[in-house]
C-alpha cells in the first residue's frame, strides 16, 4: 500500500529580522538582494517590506510573508506555506497471518555431513510449526560450498569428482545451486534434500556471500513473492568477502546481478565475492530479512555480522542441525517484533528526524526514533517528526518537487511523501520596474526592495559595475600601505568591504577591511582557543583562570597540591596546572615519586605486609596507620603492573616476618591516590627432603659401578680379539716348511704280524 502526503514548501527568510540567536549568523552572512533570494536562506530569518500598510493587503488565503519584527502563518486545507518543522503521524500495526516466504541456504561442506540429515526431514516440520504463524508459508532451498578454483578447491580430476576422501561418496564441488525455489509442499522439500549429498573443499571460510547475492537478486528463480521473505543461512565455518578472489586470481567485483543457469551459479570463477555493504544494499532492495544459523564457535564472527545488516538475527545451531526449527521460529520472532524504518534519498537540504512511540512508553529520537521492539500482533506506533531545513543559501533545488519514500526494512509497503518548493515571493508579482525608489530607475522595486538591473549594484543600485571596478572604489577597501583589496577576503562594492562568506555559517570574516575573523586562532586539542576562551579577530580572548595563546593554560594550581599541603612537595613548581619538577629525580603528579631513592619499598613494607596477609609489627595497628592506599592481590608476579606506564611506579620485594618473600608495586595515580598490587602467595623457603636425596646418591653410586664393570668387561673383549686376530695374521704369514722333520723319530712303533688274517 502506496500512500501520498503532499507538503508545499515555501521558507521565507531575509537579513533584516532574525528570530533565534543560532541562526542569526546566517541570516546576516544570506545577504540577500530579494525575496526570491531570502527564501534560500534560512527558515528563522524575515524579509521587511518598506511599509508596514501592507500586512492586512499583502496576505492571501495561501501565503505567507513575514514581516519585521513578527510573522503568521496561514493554512489552507489543500495545502501549507511551512517555516517550522512540520510533523505527521505514520502508523504501523502487526498484522495478522501474514504470508512468509523462507528459503532455506545450507552449506554443504564436508564438516556439515551430519547437518544434512537432520535438515532432510525438515519441510513438513518447519511447515506444521509455521502455520501456527500463518496459513500462507512456502520454503525453498539451496547449497553452497565453495569458488571452483584453486586455492579454494582442489582441482585435480580426481578431486573434481569426489573431493572428500575414497571411502566417502561426495559429489563434485559447486559455488552456489537452487536446489528448490519456494513451494508450500513441504514432501517435496523433503524429497529433493533427501537426494543431496555432500561435497568438500580446501580451506575452512566458505563461498556463502555469493550464494546469498544470487538468492537475493535472482528473485524470479527463487520464487520470492511479494510479503515477509526470510533468509535462513546455515553453516558452521566464516566466510570468504570482498578481496578474498585474489587468491584465486579473481579481479572483478561482484557485480550484482544474477547469473543462474539450469539453477547453478556459473561466474563464480569470474566474479569477486561481494562486500558486505553490496549484501546490504542488495538485501535491503529486495526486502530479506536474514536468519544467521551458525555453531557456537561463530557466534562472535556473525554477531558482529549482524550489526552490519540491517533486520537479521543469529541464532546458535546445534552441531548436528538438531535444533534448527526452534532456531527459525526464535529468530522469526525477534525480527517481527522489531520495526526499523528508512528512507530513500533526501533531497539536498532536507532532513528528516525520526521520533518513535513504543510499547511501555519507550519513547525514541534521532536514529533510536527510528525504530520499535517488542511488538505484538496489533500494536500501532511510530510518528515522524520532518524538519525540512534548506542548508543552501545561493539557490533553490533543481526540481520544483521531490519524493521521499519511508517504509519498514523487509517489507514492500511505503509511504510517498512529495515535497513542492516556492522559490520566490508572492509580492515579487507586484514589482514597479524602473521604479524611481531605485537611483533613477535602474531596478525594480518588488517586496520593499530595489532588484537592480544587469550592470548595477548597491541597495539602491546606486552604483555602476564600472565605479565597482575602478581604482578609485578601490582605495577605499585596502589598508595604508596594503595592496591587497578587503584582504583578500571579501570584495570592494561602492567603495565598501562585502566580507566573503564561508561553507560553515559559524566561520564569519569581520572588519572594515574583512582582516578579522573568528576562526583562524591558535587550537588546543582540536578547539580554537582550547575551548576556554573567544576567537576575536584571529586572538584568544580567555576565559578568567586561562591564559596561553590558546588558552591552554589552567591558572588553577589546585591539581599540584601534595597531600602535605604544599605546592609540587616543594619539588617543583605548576604550570598550567600540572606540577614541573625541579629535581630531575622526582615524578609523579606532585613530585612525590622517586624511583632511585632508597627507602620506598622499605617505608610501604610493613603496611602492605599487614593489609595483604595480616601479620608484621603493624597487624594489631592496621586499620589506623595503614589505610592511606588501594591494595589489589594479584595471582602473581607476571600479573604485576609494569615499567612504562604512566603513573611512576616502583617494584618491591621484601621479606616478611616469616622470612619468606613477597613482592609488590607502589604507585600514585593523577588522582594522587597510592594504589599497591600485591602478589598473594609469599615465596617461602622449603627444607632438604632426605629420603629422595640419599635414595639418588644411593642409586646413583650403584648405577656408576655397574658402568665401570661393564666398561671393563668391554675393554677386555676388545683386547682378546684383537690378540687372537694378530695371532692368526702372524700365522698366515709363516715363512718355514711345516712338513716332517727327517731325524724326528717317532716314539711309536707299530709292528704287524704277516700271518694275521683278520679273523
Amino acid at each position: 500500500m502506496n500512500l501520498q502526503l503532499i507538503f508545499w514548501i515555501g521558507l521565507i527568510s531575509s537579513i533584516c529580522c532574525v528570530f533565534g540567536q543560532a541562526d542569526e549568523n546566517r541570516c546576516l552572512k544570506a545577504n540577500a538582494k530579494s525575496c526570491g533570494e531570502c527564501i534560500q536562506a534560512g527558515p528563522n530569518c524575515g524579509w521587511c517590506t518598506n511599509s508596514v500598510s501592507k500586512i492586512a493587503q499583502g496576505l492571501s488565503i495561501y501565503s505567507l510573508v513575514i514581516y519585521c519584527g513578527f510573522h503568521e502563518k496561514l493554512v489552507s486545507r489543500d495545502f501549507t506555506y511551512i517555516l517550522t518543522p512540520q510533523t505527521f503521524a505514520l502508523k504501523f500495526k502487526r498484522a495478522e497471518d501474514y504470508p512468509i516466504d523462507l528459503y532455506y541456504l545450507m552449506d554443504l561442506s564436508y564438516s556439515m555431513k551430519d547437518d544434512l540429515e537432520n535438515v532432510k526431514s525438515l519441510g513438513t516440520d518447519l511447515m506444521n510449526e509455521m502455520r501456527r504463524i500463518t496459513s500462507d508459508f512456502r520454503i525453498g532451498f539451496g547449497s553452497f560450498v565453495e569458488k571452483t578454483v584453486m586455492p579454494y578447491i582442489s582441482t585435480t580430476p580426481a578431486k573434481l569428482r569426489n573431493p572428500c576422501t575414497s571411502e566417502q561418496n561426495c559429489t563434485s564441488p559447486f559455488s552456489y545451486k537452487n536446489v528448490l525455489s519456494l513451494t508450500d509442499k513441504g514432501e517435496v522439500f523433503n524429497e529433493l534434500v533427501g537426494k543431496q549429498r555432500i561435497s568438500g573443499n580446501l580451506d575452512s571460510p566458505e563461498g556463502g556471500f555469493d550464494a546469498i547475492m544470487q538468492v537475493a537478486v535472482c528473485g524470479s528463480l527463487i520464487g520470492w513473492r511479494n510479503v515477509t521473505r526470510l533468509l535462513v543461512f546455515s553453516t558452521d565455518a566464516g566466510f570468504h568477502f570482498a578481496g578474498d578472489g585474489k587468491l584465486g586470481g579473481i579481479v572483478l567485483p561482484n557485480d550484482g546481478q544474477c547469473h543462474l543457469e539450469n539453477d547453478v551459479y556459473t561466474m563464480s570463477h569470474y566474479y569477486d565475492y561481494p562486500s558486505i555493504a553490496h549484501l546490504v544494499q542488495k538485501l535491503s532492495e529486495n526486502n530479506i530479512q536474514t536468519i544467521f544459523a551458525v555453531t557456537e564457535e561463530f557466534q562472535p564472527v556473525y554477531k558482529e555480522l549482524k550489526n552490519l545488516i540491517p533486520k537479521s538475527a543469529v541464532g546458535t545451531l546445534s552441531a548436528n542441525s538438531s535444533n534448527v526449527i526452534q532456531l527459525i521460529i526464535d529468530a522469526y520472532n525477534s525480527l517481527s517484533s522489531e520495526v526499523i524504518l528508512e528512507n530513500s534519498k533526501l533531497p539536498e537540504g532536507v532532513t528528516i528526524n525520526y521520533k518513535s512511540y513504543c510499547k511501555n512508553g519507550v519513547n525514541g529520537t534521532g536514529e533510536n526514533g527510528r525504530k520499535c521492539s517488542n511488538i505484538s500482533i496489533g500494536d500501532e506506533l511510530f510518528e515522524i517528526l520532518f524538519r525540512f531545513k534548506f542548508i543552501t543559501s545561493n539557490k533553490c533545488p533543481n526540481k520544483d518537487s521531490e519524493t521521499i519514500k519511508i517504509k519498514p526494512l523487509g517489507f514492500t509497503e511505503e509511504v510517498e511523501v512529495i515535497l513542492q518548493f516556492i522559490c520566490e515571493c508572492e509580492c515579487q508579482s507586484e514589482g514597479i520596474p524602473s521604479s524611481p525608489k531605485c537611483h533613477e530607475g535602474n531596478g525594480t522595486f518588488e517586496c520593499g526592495a530595489c532588484r537592480c538591473n544587469e550592470g548595477r549594484v548597491g541597495r539602491h543600485c546606486e552604483c555602476s559595475t564600472d565605479e565597482v571596478n575602478s581604482e578609485d572604489m578601490d582605495a577605499y577597501c585596502r589598508k595604508e600601505n596594503s595592496s591587497e583589496i578587503c584582504s583578500n577576503n571579501g570584495e570592494c562594492v561602492c567603495g565598501q568591504c562585502v566580507c566573503r562568506k564561508r561553507d560553515n555559517t559559524n566561520e564569519i570574516y569581520s572588519g572594515k577591511f574583512c582582516e578579522c575573523d573568528n576562526f583562524n586562532c591558535d587550537r588546543s586539542n582540536g578547539l580554537i582557543c582550547g575551548g576556554n576562551g573567544v576567537c576575536k579577530c584571529r586572538v584568544c580572548e580567555c576565559n578568567p583562570n586561562y591564559t596561553g595563546s590558546a588558552c591552554d593554560c589552567s591558572l588553577d594550581t589546585t591539581s599540584c597540591l601534595a597531600t602535605n599541603g604544599q605546592i609540587c612537595n616543594g619539588r617543583g613548581v605548576c604550570e598550567c596546572g600540572a606540577c614541573k619538577c625541579t629535581d630531575p629525580k622526582f615524578q609523579g603528579p606532585t613530585c612525590e615519586m622517586c624511583q632511585t631513592c632508597l627507602g620506598v619499598c622499605a617505608e610501604h613494607k610493613e603496611c602492605v605486609q599487614c593489609r595483604a596477609f595480616n601479620k608484621g609489627e603493624k597487624k594489631d595497628t592496621c586499620a589506623q596507620e595503614c589505610s592511606h592506599f588501594n591494595i589489589t592481590k594479584v595471582e602473581n608476579r607476571d600479573k604485576l603492573p609494569q615499567p612504562g606506564q604512566v603513573d611512576p611506579l616502583s617494584h618491591c620485594k621484601e621479606k616478611d616476618v616469616d622470612d619468606c618473600w613477597f613482592y609488590f608495586t607502589y604507585s600514585v595515580n593523577g588522582n594522587n591516590e597510592a594504589i599497591v598490587h600485591v602478589v598473594e602467595t609469599p615465596e617461602c623457603p622449603t627444607g632438604p627432603d632426605i629420603i629422595p636425596i640419599v635414595a639418588g646418591v644411593v642409586a646413583g653410586i650403584v648405577l656408576i659401578g655397574l658402568a665401570l664393570l661393564l666398561i671393563w668387561k668391554l675393554l677386555m673383549i676388545i683386547h682378546d680379539r684383537r690378540e687372537f686376530a694378530k695371532f692368526e695374521k702372524e700365522k698366515m704369514n709363516a715363512k718355514w716348511d711345516t712338513g716332517e722333520n727327517p731325524i724326528y723319530k717317532s716314539a711309536v712303533t707299530t709292528v704287524v704280524n704277516p700271518k694275521y688274517e683278520g679273523k
